[in-house]
This record gives structure tokens, C-alpha cells and sequence, in this order.
């Protein structure tokens, strides 16, 4: 065989090998993202226009929270918001709509304490989807039902619901230590 023809052997060989690397490499960044970000995933992938879009979103969340300084909280402010979150609890009782708005305001500031960006609703969960997709459903509708409330709109068994939302990320985010969850 002539020299050119071992050429293009070995220029096909290296494509092709180069072309299955870029395909596991694809693979196992889309497995990695579907596992830190759930439902998060899906959800984004059906929202754009091509998977790869969601997934440089996805990217683009993860850093983004790289350059957060998120930390714990200390003991004493543990102890301190879960007083707060039960004296809330305790208000819905007597008014449940006024009782959601607090555990919307009490997530906000245990977010803030913890070094997350508070400015709006889309961005805290866009921060918030890296470090807590699965509670991030809970957040999403405990959100929604909080802005229907606000119009009237809710009844006081979906207020009930978006207090167990409410509490679902609260916990999480109250819980996590150091050492991580």
C-alpha cells in the first residue's frame, strides 16, 4: 500500500477515535447534570430549543454558584430560624395567608444569611438549582400559590400546601452543614 493510503488510514482511525471521545465525554456531562439537577433538568430541556442550550444553562448555573460564598449557618442561627419557622406555623392558624408570606420572607432571609443571591424569585432558583434541585419543585409551587394568595386566590388548603413547601426547602437549607447535608 502506497504512503497516502496509510495516511488516510490513520487520519480515519484518529477522527473516529476522536469523534467516540467526544461523544462519551457528551454523555457523561449530560448524566452528571441530570444527577445534580433532577427534575431541574427535564424541565430546562423542555424549555429551550435544543438539549445543548439547557445544558449550558445548566452549566452556566453551576458557575455562577462556583463564585458564591455560600456557608453554613451557625448553631445559634439555626436555632433562632427554627423558632421563627415555628412561631410562623403557629400564625397560620389564625391567618394563613399572612402565615405564607412570612415563610416566603423566612426562606428569603435563611437564604440570604447563607450567602445566596436574594434579588429575585428566578434568580434565587437559578442559584438555588444547583445545591437543591429536589427541593426546588417545592419552592417553585409554594411560590406560585404565595402570589395567588397575595390576589385572594388561594384557598387555605393550598396555603396549607405552600407551607410544606415552604418548609421542604426551609429545612434543607437549615440543615445543611459544613460537613454538607
Amino acid at each position: 500500500m502506497s504512503t497516502y493510503i496509510w495516511v488516510a488510514v490513520v487520519v480515519v482511525a484518529v477522527v473516529a477515535v476522536a469523534a467516540v471521545g467526544y461523544l462519551v465525554l457528551q454523555q457523561q456531562r449530560r448524566s452528571r447534570l441530570r444527577t445534580r439537577f433532577g427534575p431541574e433538568y427535564e424541565r430546562l430541556v423542555a424549555e429551550h430549543d435544543t438539549r445543548r442550550e439547557a445544558e449550558q444553562e445548566l452549566l452556566h448555573r453551576e458557575q455562577r454558584h462556583a463564585e458564591l460564598d455560600i456557608r453554613p449557618l451557625a448553631e445559634e442561627s439555626r436555632d433562632t430560624y427554627a423558632k421563627r419557622w415555628g412561631d410562623v406555623q403557629e400564625r397560620f392558624v389564625d391567618a394563613p395567608s399572612f402565615a405564607v408570606t412570612e415563610a416566603d420572607q423566612l426562606v428569603a432571609a435563611v437564604m440570604a444569611e447563607r450567602g445566596y443571591p436574594t434579588d429575585d424569585f428566578e434568580a434565587r432558583v437559578a442559584y438555588l438549582s444547583v445545591g437543591h434541585a429536589a427541593t426546588l419543585d417545592h419552592y417553585r409551587k409554594a411560590h406560585e400559590i404565595s402570589g395567588r394568595a397575595a390576589r385572594k386566590e388561594a384557598s387555605t388548603e393550598e396555603l396549607r400546601q405552600a407551607m410544606v413547601h415552604y418548609r421542604a426547602l426551609f429545612t434543607e437549607l437549615l440543615e445543611e452543614t459544613t460537613r454538607g447535608r
